[in-house]
């Protein structure tokens, strides 16, 4: 396990930049192909790959803004470390928020349908959150907890009372929390996962993520976008179930932003869920049924 995926002289791959390059490539194929945006007038290639790039750039900027204001004191004695964005330190939660902001500026701009354009972007991104997991692994970041931490401690979020508690006992008692899952791994030393907990096998809670991400998004993109609900439905879904998937996943890991004592995440997915909820029942009013320019121009005339 290596954060990169080939070295030639200086210049080196890294998994983690690759993923978000296939992310875009991806969501590029994934908006270009999408028969609902372009019944409801999206369907000039420039304004998708237009779109993309905006969304993208603003939400890189978003997750990566969101991170350090949590996470300012590691950054406070080198300011310029601020933007190795490469080496990790991106918040979805940032960039679901930057990526809005962008989607907002660019329909703006383009005299395009907000909420059009975010249907479009909700299944591309969730794509794209699958493929970043990848990214996580190779870093050795956004780990579990080790996998003989007991059920009750990992469910009841008290697992850093736990581990305290853990390291002052004797190998022996250590010896009485066996392993629970075999799918754990251990990572390299230099990695934050193995610097954190060394030689251990950890839950791994980015693939965790990874798998439910893709399942997330063929529901999405498969079962909800065929039900061509009104514009911005779509966009709520997903607040929904990545809501959903984020709260189990966050449960695992290890090093989630906590404010107040509380992990970060739980708070953001219930105003993700009471967004959506709410959302769905604005957005499914019969007044926010998608007309086309055409027919509304039409209709406009003859008042």
């Amino acid at each position: 396990m290596r954060p990169y995926l080939f070295k030639i002289g200086g210049f080196e791959l890294r998994i983690y930049s690759l993923m978000y390059i296939l992310a875009f490539l991806f969501g590029m194929f994934i908006c270009l192909a999408d028969d609902v945006a372009e019944k409801r007038g999206v369907d000039d290639r420039k304004t998708i790959e237009d779109f993309v790039f905006a969304t993208i750039v603003a939400g890189l900027i978003g997750a990566r803004l969101y991170y350090v204001i949590f996470k300012f004191s590691d950054y406070a004695g080198d300011p310029l470390s601020i933007f190795y964005i490469w080496q990790g330190g991106l918040a979805i939660h940032g960039g679901i928020i930057g990526a809005f902001v962008g989607a907002c500026l660019f329909a703006r701009k383009s005299k395009v349908n907000l909420w059009v354009l975010t249907d479009m972007g909700v299944g591309p991104l969730l794509f794209g959150q699958f493929l970043g997991r990848f990214g996580n692994l190779a870093n050795g970041e956004v780990h579990g907890v080790p996998t003989f931490t007991p059920w009750n401690v990992i469910f009841s979020g008290k697992f850093s009372e736990w581990w305290a508690k853990y390291q002052t006992l004797g190998v022996a008692e250590q010896a009485q929390f066996k392993q629970l899952v075999p799918w754990g791994l251990t990572f390299p030393l230099d990695t934050p996962a193995g610097s954190e907990f060394p030689n251990l096998p950890l839950h791994p809670a980015m693939l965790y993520e990874g798998a439910l991400n893709l399942i997330g998004f063929l529901i999405l993109w498969f079962y909800f976008r065929k039900k061509e609900y009104n514009p911005g439905v779509l966009s709520m879904i997903y607040l929904i179930i990545y809501a959903i998937i984020r709260t189990f996943v966050s449960t695992f890991r290890a090093e989630d932003l906590l404010i107040f004592g509380i992990r970060l995440p739980y708070i953001i997915s219930i105003i993700m869920i009471i967004i959506g909820i709410v959302g769905i029942k604005y957005f499914s009013r019969p007044e926010r049924k998608f007309v086309p320019a055409e027919k509304e121009n039409s209709e406009n005339n003859k008042n």
